[in-house]
């Protein structure tokens, strides 16, 4: 079609045709419309300062009509932009996210990881990372790999495993099918993830005459698929069919805002409620059919009735090893499944009947289908017996008294009872998650923030920002341990900058108190897992913690406010103090490397070698090999 055909053209550089496109998307779901990219995070350095570093600085000041604003953030870490990016996707329920842009080499390769995580666990991000030059003139340019086999490869080929959508931009004329399909692929519930378009600097310098149309204000309805009525039939008839009956429920019913029917559809028939990571506050923990985490960080209530369950039925869950504990959690032998999800991926796990549909309008019919069906009474005690013997637990660890250093679990029950209804609580890695799943109760879909499908060392920091940046009338506590801390703490100053106000607390325990024990239980004698100056010979020697390294005033460094709390009464203090403040504040406190941590009822799958001189390997292998006998496909 010719450019008369369009009302008329505009010349724009591809970069700043990108940013006045991308000020104009929008999402919809249920009638309501949300900036689908409502600002930019960005580092920049010659492969984007003058390309859509230029962009955004005349956004800023110099906007073209129609255009709207694309708030600029200043980052410290290509990977922490795109986990803060991530982060503020997951609490919008994937209906917004931040782009994020990078300069060439080693700066957009540092996004990967974010990426990664990004399409693990369904979120939405939109990457911009900069490339080689296009025209090949200044071949190679600085920071290019070059690869004798094709002139064409970049590092930036390194996103498209990690990727639901790459492009790139070699011709202006390509941005505008780049552009839609990349928002084609952030709205669909089914394939979002990361969305990459790699982006040649001398290309996003070039200009173009650009048709009118192509920015103007564009909806993207977010479906909500209904169920196949043949499909639905099935799943009733099997739920009817069955004695005791378990959902899984994960994050997809929390995107898919479908709280209320899981409700009505437990209440309806008490069928008990088990959580994933993703799907923790889906159902608030007091109500009666919720059991609380599943799978190899859960709890006791659930694991036990998974363990007899004859029908697991999975809501918006992609049945991660640590839900099916590495497939020996659902131990009846005659178990089956039916799975609600928007992917039919994700729905045909298990050999289950496949129910694809939006959450929330698949639980609704279901719901409707089952009228009349309950589960008996006898399971119905069980549940409530069930119930009340982990609530107990729970009480205990929160409030174990231990000594001289806190559990950590002590921690986090301080947390559960000081935080609001609408705070939110964020975790990644480690043991914390481990602990938060068996253990933390959450009022709603709200409260509940764990990145666990990456499980990504460093998000916490990062994501405290992004969390903020979507809920800014929430609390956002971020807890974060002393290896995660070293690892990503450059957005403290990002946050700082921003005037940005977040609760950190910080559990120095001077080791990874996670791989540490599963090092130990594994026969591997924590090796490597503690922060100790080497002693003489064997690493078990080490006594002394490092010299020198102090957390607090490196928190302080970047212009964070650091509350030292000895003790779990200085902590409760500390964390009024910081509620009260209007700064970002972080509450440093000590916890016991060795726990305790919550009873365990479950398993997961690591590997131990199987022939070792050492007797502790040994040991762990025979226990190993008998550990995995349940381990089993679900057929």
């Amino acid at each position: 079609m010719s450019n008369e055909a369009y009302r008329g053209t505009v010349e724009l550089t591809v970069a700043q045709a990108t940013i006045r496109f991308l000020s104009n998307q929008y999402s919809e779901r249920d009638g309501v419309e949300h900036r689908l990219i409502p600002g930019a995070f960005g580092i920049f350095g010659h492969g984007n300062v003058c390309g859509l570093g230029q962009a955004l600085l005349q956004n800023e000041i110099n906007p073209a009509e129609g255009e709207n604003e694309m708030p600029y953030i200043m980052p410290r870490n290509e990977q922490g932009q795109v986990h803060a990016a991530a982060a503020f996707a997951k609490t919008m329920n994937r209906m917004s996210t931040y782009m994020c842009t990078a300069s060439i080499g080693p700066g957009s390769l540092n996004m990967v990881t974010g990426a990664a995580l990004a399409t693990t666990n369904r979120v939405p991000v939109l990457l911009f990372p900069s490339d080689i030059f296009a025209n090949r003139v200044p071949d190679p340019v600085l920071q290019q790999l070059e690869d004798p086999r094709s002139l064409d490869v970049s590092v930036n080929d390194c996103f498209r495993p990690v990727s639901r959508f790459f492009d790139r931009i070699n011709r202006p004329e390509q941005l505008i099918p780049s552009l839609l399909n990349a928002m084609r692929v952030l709205t669909d519930p089914a394939e979002t993830g990361a969305v990459t378009i790699a982006m040649p600097q001398d290309v996003q310098a070039e200009v173009h005459a650009w048709p009118v149309e192509f920015f103007d204000k564009r909806v993207w309805h977010v479906r909500r698929p209904p169920a196949e009525r043949a499909a639905l039939e099935c799943a009733a008839e099997a739920i009817r069919a069955s004695k005791r009956p378990l959902i899984v429920s994960g994050g997809g019913t929390i995107y898919s805002e479908a709280s209320q029917q899981l409700r009505d559809l437990a209440t309806a028939t008490g069928v008990p409620v088990s959580d994933t990571q993703a799907g923790k506050g889906a159902i608030n923990f007091d109500h009666e059919c919720a059991v609380g985490g599943v799978g190899s960080t859960g709890c006791d209530a659930a694991n036990h009735l998974a363990d007899e369950a004859d029908l697991i039925i999975g809501v918006g869950t992609r049945y991660s090893d640590f839900t099916t504990a590495s497939k020996t959690q659902f131990k009846n032998p005659d178990v089956k499944f039916v799975n609600i999800n928007v992917t039919s991926f994700d729905a045909a796990k298990q050999s289950a009947i496949m129910v694809v549909a939006d959450a929330r309008e698949a639980l609704t019919d279901l719901t409707a289908l089952l009228d009349g069906y309950h589960v008996d009474a006898e399971y119905s005690e069980r549940i409530k017996a069930e119930k009340e013997s982990w609530s107990e637990k729970t009480r205990q660890c929160y409030h174990l008294d231990h000594g001289p250093l806190p559990a950590q679990t002590e921690v986090f029950g301080a947390l559960n009872e000081l935080m609001g209804d609408e705070d939110i609580v964020i975790n990644a890695a480690g043991s914390m998650p481990g602990d938060l799943q068996a253990l933390w109760q959450a009022k709603n879909p709200i409260q509940y923030h764990v990145e666990y499908a990456f499980s990504c060392m460093g998000y916490e920091i990062p994501a405290a920002l992004g969390v903020k940046l979507a809920r800014p009338e929430s609390e956002v506590v971020a807890i974060v341990g002393d290896g995660t801390y070293q690892m990503l703490p450059m957005e403290l100053a990002t946050v700082a900058q921003e005037g940005i106000k977040v609760i950190y607390v910080l559990l120095q325990n001077y080791g990874f108190a996670s791989i540490g024990a599963l090092s130990e239980s594994h026969g591997s004698q924590r090796f490597g897992t503690t922060f100790r100056q080497r002693g003489q010979g064997s690493h078990l020697e080490d006594e002394k913690t490092i010299p020198g390294v102090d957390i607090a005033a490196n928190a302080r460094s970047l212009g964070i406010d650091v509350i030292e709390a000895h003790g779990m009464d200085e902590f409760r203090q500390a964390y009024e103090k910081a509620h009260a403040s209007d700064r970002a504040t972080m509450i440093h406190i000590e916890t016991d490397l060795m726990g305790p941590n919550p009873p365990n009822s479950s398993w997961w799958d690591v590997v131990v070698a199987s022939t070792s001189t050492l007797e502790s390997t040994q040991k762990a292998h025979a226990e190993y090999v008998e550990a995995r006998k349940p381990q089993r496909h679900y057929l």
